[in-house]
């Protein structure tokens, strides 16, 4: 039996719908969409239950903000970590995004950014906001990494598992067909992992604890630290995409940085979210 006989090759189309050989509705723009609504979505169920004294007038500016940071933080994010070259060689390739080029690691200091701005102009602890964050970022992942999927990029190492997946894209243009190799679908991994996982975790977290409350900034610590766990592992499935770092892949050597800061979080001393902070945040609206 042949390689392509045993293992699925993928054939899945980035477009939703397509108008020409470039130009159409992509999965990986409704993936994001998909995320910021579930976000959104999440962040009024709380509002609603009484969880944050972030009413919902302010949820579409704190949305705004992190849309603003995920997209510009992690296009900038892409060049910096993993192809700086490239952006000097050509500064418009900065905006050539329907070629694909995130990395989430630079969406985390653009949400950073993003979460600053709106503690600023809210006035509410920016902890409290960074809780907010987390809880609902792993929607954003989930979706993001199953588009990486249907995009057929990002694939994983060699594998001879059964559910292994042969990815054309994996090797140069014009590779025989016998000579293409089977990879852990390391996409779907990171999904589930980065992903649903976390999601659960964070929401298990917000609605049977009192830490959303009582200790501003442990959930967004919990969750940078799972973060950094859970790429982690995924990274050890995952075919490095550009060079390695002390002998590790780029993202297990930034998933450092995000652990620390989640340490610095879970370790530092905080107060909770008062009920003079909620009323004052009542009146201004």
């Amino acid at each position: 039996m042949s390689v392509l006989l045993a293992y699925w090759v993928h054939d899945l189309s980035p477009f939703a719908i397509q108008f020409s050989d470039t130009v159409g509705i992509r999965y990986y723009g409704l993936a994001y969409i998909a995320g910021f609504a579930a976000a959104w979505w999440l962040l009024r169920r709380y509002s609603a239950k009484g969880l944050t004294p972030l009413t919902t007038d302010r949820l579409g500016d704190l949305i705004t903000c992190l849309v603003i940071g995920v997209l510009l933080g992690g296009r900038l994010g892409y060049f910096a970590f993993y192809e700086p070259e490239a952006l000097f060689d050509s500064p418009l390739t900065l905006l050539r995004v329907w070629d694909g080029g995130m990395a989430s690691h630079g969406g985390f200091i653009g949400v950073a950014a993003a979460l600053w701005w709106t503690a600023r102009a809210t006035r509410l602890p920016w902890r409290h906001l960074a809780d907010l964050i987390a809880s609902v970022t792993g929607a954003g992942l989930l979706f993001g990494r199953i588009a990486n999927f249907i995009n057929g990029e990002l694939w994983g190492k060699s594998s001879t598992v059964f559910w292994a997946v042969i990815f054309p894209l994996s090797a140069p243009p014009g590779t025989p067909a016998e000579l293409l190799i089977a990879r852990h679908p390391s996409q779907l991994y990171a999904a589930a992992l980065e992903g649903l996982v976390l999601l659960i975790v964070m929401q298990v977290l917000v609605w049977k604890t009192s830490l959303l409350s009582q200790k501003p900034g442990r959930i967004a610590g919990w969750f940078l630290v799972g973060y950094a766990l859970m790429r982690t592992i995924s990274e050890v499935f995952r075919e490095p995409d550009a060079g390695l770092i002390l002998g590790l892949s780029r993202g297990t050597f930034y998933s450092f940085f995000i652990a620390i800061a989640g340490l610095a979080l879970l370790l530092a001393p905080t107060g909770a979210v008062t009920a003079r902070v909620a009323a004052t945040e009542a009146k201004k609206n």
